[in-house]
């Protein structure tokens, strides 16, 4: 699902308007029928919505939602913020529908004008301003924002939080941007949802069809997606009926030292769940009662170290090699790490403590083979790559790194981010709070070693690893809560997240809602 910059979405918008053809009070029409509809099916007719309109399309927006919602019996009141002396185009005529219906009051709010009092059951609607915003909001339109994100009302915001830029937020005044419990968005979410700085204005967002031109839409060009089911599905590569194990790949994962052999431990209980055939775990000597007791499915190789990594095994066996969870950051494992750069082609799984050691000896990183998979959390991208002034910009370091070094870049985070060599970037969709725990990432080095092993391109084992990772999370919240919710239970519901992506027993998951 591709993410487009404002003014590509507005080139669609207006190709749309020309090809269909269809006019753009039309257009404008079926934006805010999708917008009430969803709000009908959330919302009895025994709310009351206080809707709060700019002089643009975004208002426009704003007033037609309005006069649908008079028209289903819900109780409205319209506020035209008088940013300018005059509404213009659609939104005029939109005002002019909502007199005419003669159904919802319309105040008009000027610079020394006393606000409207906001009770705790109404629901804001914010139609003051969309995503062509590129300047931070100043005089009336910041007092209005200000004034509402102190209400204890919830916002709805309409394709946007008012104030908030669709991409780069640098220069931006988080003060003056509309704090949204719900942001409605049409056709496509914008690029800076997926920020963190952008978190607590946007809300929980829902991404609205309104029938933009599909034709168009897949020639416009973009290096920005998101990852939906619908991506993942064909991806997923079915077993035969006379499959052995041989079929799915032997992977090698190198980790685990004194006192962090439970990153081996989940790492390598994942990458079992996620299909490989055979894996085998290299460890320092103290993790062999551990493992063999842990993880009996497992095949070990003893390092000749008792605390840590210091040499590599025999390569030859395997189908693809993860290194990083747990090992340390001791001399000799950098010296190891050094010597698997020097010997192993294949792509590699780096992360963790692997991926420390490549931060404190940059000059390996350009001996990485090529397509090999970085998953840092922020702290330790910031080590291999420097401190970002926001997420926007770490996010072009990322892509910049990924295409440096000829590596897929997985950046772990709410919608974990992964840049691709070619200067793409997908942003995942699965996933929760209650992820943010000790050995969730091993368990994802596990997930994306383990198609990695099995055949899946780099590309596709990191995206859809990611999407796994966070879709099988989300079935474990739903039965421990976020707070309790700890590495393995990620593992252990792995298997159901592949019947969700398959559709087996989907009965199972009426209510889901990813």
């Amino acid at each position: 699902m591709k993410i487009l910059r404002s003014d590509q979405v507005r080139e669609v918008d207006a190709y749309t308007i020309k090809n269909e053809p269809v006019l753009s009070i039309d257009l404008m029409e079926r934006a805010a029928l999708a917008c009430t509809n969803w709000i009908a099916n959330k919302y009895g007719t025994d709310t009351c919505f206080k809707i709060f309109v700019g002089p643009g399309n975004n208002g426009g927006d704003g007033l037609a939602i309005a006069r649908m919602l008079a028209d289903r019996n819900y109780k409205v009141e319209v506020f035209i913020v008088k940013i300018t002396e005059k509404l213009t185009g659609d939104s005029l005529v939109n005002y002019e529908r909502l007199i005419k219906q003669n159904k919802v009051k319309v105040v008009f709010i000027k610079d020394d004008d006393k606000l409207p009092e906001i009770g705790t059951n109404n629901i804001i609607l914010d139609g003051l301003f969309g995503s062509g915003l590129t300047r931070p909001l100043k005089g009336l339109a910041a007092k209005v924002v200000n004034y509402l994100n102190k209400s204890k009302a919830d916002i709805i915001a309409i394709d946007i939080p008012s104030g908030l830029f669709g991409e780069n937020n640098s220069g931006n005044d988080f003060e003056n941007i509309i704090k949204a419990k719900y942001t409605l968005s049409f056709q496509f979410p914008g690029l800076s949802f997926f920020f963190p700085e952008s978190g607590s204005y946007v809300g929980e967002w829902q991404v609205l069809p309104i029938g933009l031109h599909e034709g168009f839409i897949e020639k416009v060009k973009t290096n920005y997606f998101f990852i939906s089911k619908k991506y993942i599905k064909p991806n997923i590569i079915k077993r035969q009926k006379f499959a052995h194990k041989g079929n799915f790949g032997h992977a090698l994962l190198i980790s685990g030292s004194y006192g962090k052999m439970g990153a081996a431990v989940l790492a390598s209980a994942a990458c079992l769940r996620t299909g490989i055939g055979l894996i085998t775990v290299h460890i320092p000597k103290l993790g062999y009662d551990i493992m063999q007791t842990a993880i009996p499915e497992a095949m070990i190789s003893i390092d000749q170290s008792d605390e840590v990594f210091t040499k590599l095994p025999d390569i030859n066996p395997f189908n693809a090699i993860g290194i990083g969870p747990g090992i340390g950051v001791d001399i000799i494992t950098q010296s190891a790490i050094k010597d698997i750069l020097n010997q192993v082609k294949v792509p590699l799984v780096i992360d963790a403590d692997a991926l420390n050691i490549l931060s404190e000896n940059k000059n390996w990183l350009s001996d990485v083979p090529a397509n090999s998979i970085f998953t840092p959390h922020p702290k330790e991208f910031e080590r291999l790559e420097g401190k970002s002034k926001n997420h926007y910009s770490q996010n072009l370091k990322q892509i910049e790194f990924a295409k440096k070094y000829n590596i897929y870049l997985v950046l772990k985070g709410a919608h974990t981010s992964i840049a691709c060599p070619d200067g793409t970037c997908y942003f995942n969709t699965t996933g929760n709070p209650g992820m943010a725990t000790a050995g969730s990432g091993d368990v994802l080095t596990g997930i994306i070693l383990s198609l990695l092993g099995q055949g899946y391109s780099s590309k596709n084992a990191a995206i859809i690893g990611v999407y796994l990772h966070g879709l099988a999370g989300d079935l474990a919240m739903e039965e421990t809560g976020e707070e309790s919710l700890i590495a393995g239970d990620i593992t252990q519901k792995l298997g159901k997240a592949f019947r969700k992506i398959s559709c087996i027993n989907a009965n199972s998951f009426s209510n889901w809602g990813k």
